[in-house]
């Protein structure tokens, strides 16, 4: 299924939901955007076919970031406002997500990316945040880069506003992979591949453990994930069906549930 907004194009096939930003040539984003992409994540709330969400842009950009013209005091509240529910509702997004950065990715782009759970990017891609250039800083990335990079490379950063390339993001573990502009295609489509493969409800349940533990002590996190383990994960049909396939030395048959 393809749904076409005015500043993002939706598709749904195949286990796969995608949003692409459609703003070309930098796919600025602006309020009337983030509303739309705030649509579609809420609508994914409920979703119990996709098994992963992709985020890319169309063109030769992912994201140069936020319309510099909605940051004026008439509209900044709002424009605040909703470019942060973007980053509520991936956080509460069920199905794992997937960044696909080709070009630039940079300010409100840079966050949108490294909000994903997981981030592919062409080597090419420029990564970073320049919002302290012109006498702001990034309140998302204020949060997440320490958490995702630590205290100094997350100060160096967001203090000198400097961007990075792709293959420095994955050495430093800010994105997960870059590979060479001509297979990145072919990267994203085999991730694709690896998910739909799974089962849909082991991945979210798997998904909702490791996110429910990161901001738990070790032995609240591992509680926590064994009582996911045992009270939901081991009542779905997949499960079952997955151990006994193993067993039986077949492949198993996925029912999503």
């Amino acid at each position: 299924m393809n749904e076409d907004f005015e500043s993002v194009v939706f598709e749904r096939e195949e286990g796969v939901a995608k949003i692409i930003l459609n703003r070309p040539p930098l796919n600025i984003m602006n309020i009337a955007m983030m509303k739309e992409i705030n649509a579609i994540l809420e609508s994914l709330q409920g979703d119990a076919e996709s098994k992963v969400l992709i985020i890319t842009g169309r063109g030769k950009a992912f994201s140069a970031g936020v319309d510099v013209a909605e940051h004026t005091a008439d509209k900044v509240e709002e424009m605040i406002s909703e470019f942060n529910r973007i980053f509520h509702l991936l956080g509460k997004l069920p199905i794992p997500s997937l960044a696909v950065v080709n070009g630039m990715a940079l300010g409100g782009g840079c966050e949108l990316a490294i909000a994903c759970d997981m981030v592919i990017a062409s080597e090419d891609a420029k990564i970073g945040q320049p919002e302290i250039k012109v006498g702001v800083f990034p309140p998302v990335a204020a949060v997440l880069l320490p958490r995702l990079v630590g205290k100094p490379r997350a100060m160096e950063l967001l203090l000198t506003g400097e961007h990075i390339r792709a293959k420095e993001a994955a050495e430093i573990g800010l994105i997960n992979k870059a590979v060479p502009p001509d297979e990145l295609e072919d990267a994203t489509e085999d991730f694709i591949k690896k998910l739909n493969s799974l089962s849909g409800i082991v991945i979210r349940l798997t998904k909702k453990a490791i996110c429910q533990g990161l901001d738990l002590r070790f032995e609240d996190a591992l509680s926590n994930a064994e009582d996911i383990y045992l009270n939901e994960l081991m009542k779905t049909y997949d499960a079952n069906e997955g151990l006994s396939a193993f067993l039986e030395k077949r492949k198993p048959v996925w029912k999503n549930r």
